[in-house]
């Protein structure tokens, strides 16, 4: 007897050791497909550092790169930039840039402006580094409001269009005198430029190159005075359905290829008719300079050949 004992001691302590490592297996058992079943039905995590796009013509491209690649494009396209926008616009933009300027009057005339009032305006122009708008505006400002004190400022974020900007003015009664000067400068950030100092804010033909024109429309309603006013001049949305047709297959068969011809830069010219179809329309167009602030006049803009190019305009509203 007393010799049995400790054998069925023996076969207890087996027994439940036994079942003890059968539910610890089982429970570890458990515990692994709950984590596989965790780990198959978790959805995969979205980068956060995922880098925004934005368009670059046709093509998606980085935001970060856009600026980069617009630059390029203008820097190729600077010395022929008059041919450029005679391609663009069948040669008709010179009319529409001395329609924008004559329809903004820019000047103070000393005739009619009361004693108090300041001298001049101060006029910045945007994206203008060939001096094409300034010119104009100074002009303007002389002969029709007989106004010597208008001064204008050109900023473009590309050198090589400011250096072209900079030889013309030579040529010009402006040049090297305070009513004339270039600035290097981002549209989208204006920090050189102080709060309600600018009577005049001007676009033409360069705010659909822009990375973030929301933010450029805002820069500009910062910089303008109460009162001041944003004009752009842009190519724009045709509204006859077979001219449309028709300037189409001019833009995208013909303009690349005079580019080659012309300037040896297919690629620059492709790129700038596809900027033209991306641009928003002109009720979208509105929509954002609404957004920013500004009041509009009457529908927004004014259609030129057709809506090949329009001007809009928004005011900031007085105090």
């Amino acid at each position: 007897m007393n010799a049995q004992i400790p054998r069925q001691l023996l076969r207890r302590q087996l027994l439940v050791g036994g079942k003890r490592r059968l539910a610890g297996d089982v429970s570890r058992g458990f515990s692994s497909s709950v984590r596989q079943t965790q780990q198959q039905t978790v959805p995969p995590k979205i980068p956060r550092d995922a880098p925004a796009t934005t368009h670059f013509g046709f093509e998606t491209v980085a935001e970060a790169l856009k600026e980069q690649k617009v630059g390029a494009v203008f820097s190729s396209v600077a010395s022929s930039y008059d041919t450029m926008n005679d391609l663009m616009s069948l040669g008709i933009h010179r009319l529409w840039k001395d329609h924008f300027v004559r329809n903004l009057n820019p000047g103070r005339n000393p005739l009619t402006s009361p004693p108090s009032s300041e001298q001049g305006w101060n006029i910045l122009d945007i994206a203008g580094g060939t001096g094409d708008i300034a010119f104009r505006m100074l002009d303007h400002a002389s002969t029709i409001n007989n106004d010597a004190h208008t001064r204008v400022t050109v900023a473009d974020i590309n050198v090589d269009m400011l250096a072209e900007g900079k030889k013309r003015a030579l040529q010009s009664p402006y040049a090297r005198t305070p009513r004339l000067k270039f600035v290097e400068a981002n549209a989208e950030k204006l920090d050189m430029i102080p709060d309600s100092s600018i009577d005049l804010y001007t676009v033409a033909f360069g705010i659909r190159n822009f990375t973030h024109k929301d933010a450029a429309i805002r820069e500009a309603y910062r910089v303008l005075k109460p009162g001041g006013v944003f004009a752009c001049l842009e190519f724009s949305k045709v509204n006859n359905p077979l001219f449309d047709a028709v300037y189409k297959r001019w833009s995208f068969s013909a303009i690349p290829l005079i580019g080659q011809l012309v300037a040896s830069d297919r690629d620059s010219y492709q790129y700038l008719v596809e900027s033209i179809e991306k641009f928003p329309s002109q009720t979208e167009f509105r929509d954002m300079i609404r957004k920013a602030g500004f009041l509009v006049p009457g529908q927004g803009w004014e259609d030129l050949t057709g809506g090949i190019a329009a001007i809009h305009k928004g005011v900031k509203p007085a105090k």
